[in-house]
């Protein structure tokens, strides 16, 4: 690569438009060392074929490092070739060493004073919110096939709480985590531009922004029946534990479990149903909470899988490390007892043949399908997983719920014993309204 004296008559626009003479060309890159227009920084650009420049050309290319693009401005309406940035270059040859604000989906349109707020809750990343909300759900349409006398406006209208809910208690979670690890994201390369982690969020203002979404997950709390208030308070005591567990056992997937696994309960009480005074309510929603938390703890587990070299670095223990050479025995071993916590549940719910065969068929096929199919040392091959096996699996199970929930309305399940333990719930709720 040599330098030129003055730009080549390939590039007259290059000179028009101010660019200095210390320009160097080689193998259709142009790199400006100094520029007046560019504010004296390195700029790298790529042209696609040097014929196709026009001469005279009044385009202005520059490549604006912060973002890693390249940003057109014309003074006519004539577009120049194509140009793109190198920036996917570096970061296959050897990591990424510059923060890259996000450039599509909803966080790219955000004003930017807002986008490390948006990405200190993973607002691009909404895997996790349905993994929280989930667990509501199975619990909300398990309850409603226990009562069917609760109009379908009620089980909707308690799923859209129950799915604001997980948004911002997800949102105030993942602030949570940040902030613990705060020290240790800058070390671990999936985690080094997280807001806090790289200096956009300063802790003062995180824990404000925390607790003003720890107020708002209380109001919507607080529009459930009053005793889903004493549900949902001894789930906050889980939420700042499991950054604490990553530094002391090899297991925090199973703290992660029991917090993200807390909707399994609410559901019940959010339709009405006592689980101190029904027996068969509370057996399900036991059943339906562990085979939850062993959920979790098998998705996070494939997760975890793609720190695992990072994690050693740091110092950080989890599931992976702990079982890296026996995990798919491990995962396989959770989705049995999943499945099989799952059926528990229904059968103390008096749920019929749709429920086993859509819920837990459904659930048994999807989770056996992406063991057998992911690949643990291939980040991408982790994530996809992770980020869809939410879908597959939770979609799997909540339509199998549905679907027995219509069941029910419709009276298709006749048998005198469902009858009696419906009618039996329905006038002990009736008799705690009057009360």
């Amino acid at each position: 690569m040599r330098p030129t004296t003055s730009c080549p008559p390939l590039f007259p626009f290059l000179h028009f438009h101010g660019f200095s003479r210390r320009t160097f060309l080689h193998d259709g890159y142009v790199i400006s060392y100094t520029s007046r227009i560019l504010l004296n920084q390195c700029k790298i650009m790529r042209v696609s074929r040097y014929s196709n420049v026009p001469p005279g050309a009044t385009k202005l290319l520059t490549a604006r490092s912060k973002r890693g693009i390249l940003n057109a401005r014309s003074l006519n309406t004539t577009p120049l070739p194509t140009a793109t940035g190198i920036s996917h270059d570096k970061q296959k040859k050897g990591g990424v060493n510059q923060y890259v604000p996000p450039q599509t989906g909803l966080v790219a349109i955000l004003p930017h004073s807002w986008i490390p707020y948006a990405e200190l809750i993973r607002l691009d990343k909404p895997a996790g919110t349905y993994y929280l909300f989930f667990p509501c759900a199975f619990s909300t349409l398990l309850a409603a096939t226990m009562t069917p006398a609760v109009s379908m406006l009620q089980v909707l209208g308690t799923t859209g709480l129950f799915f604001s809910g997980a948004l911002i208690m997800r949102g105030a979670g993942c602030a949570i985590n940040d902030l613990w690890d705060r020290n240790l994201d800058p070390h671990v390369e999936r985690t080094k531009f997280r807001p806090i982690a790289r200096g956009a969020i300063s802790p003062g203002k995180a824990v404000i922004f925390t607790g003003t979404q720890l107020l708002a997950g209380l109001g919507i709390l607080l529009q459930f029946p009053s005793q889903c208030l004493w549900y949902g308070i001894p789930s906050l005591l889980l939420v700042g534990s499991y950054p604490l567990a990553k530094r002391v056992t090899y297991y925090p997937q199973a703290v992660l479990g029991l917090t993200f696994s807390w909707g399994a309960i609410m559901g019940f009480p959010a339709l009405g149903i006592e689980l101190v005074t029904h027996p068969n309510a509370l057996m399900a929603t036991a059943a339906l909470y562990s085979s939850c938390v062993s959920w979790t703890v098998l998705y996070d587990m494939i997760y975890a899988h793609m720190d695992i070299k990072d994690d050693i670095t740091a110092g950080i223990k989890s599931i992976a490390l702990r079982h890296e050479h026996n995990t798919k025995t491990v995962l396989s071993g959770l989705a049995v007892v999943q499945v099989a916590l799952l059926a528990a549940a229904g059968l103390a719910a008096g749920a019929g043949p749709i429920f086993f065969v859509g819920s837990c068929g459904s659930a048994a096929l999807t989770l056996g399908i992406m063991i057998r199919r992911v690949k643990l040392k291939s980040t991408q091959s982790c994530w996809w997983w992770f980020k869809n096996g939410c879908l597959l699996t939770g979609g799997g199970i909540s339509m199998g719920m549905l679907f027995e929930y219509l069941a029910h309305i419709h009276e298709d399940y006749g048998t005198d014993d469902r009858k009696v333990s419906h009618k039996t719930i329905n006038l002990d709720q009736q008799i705690e309204s009057i009360e």
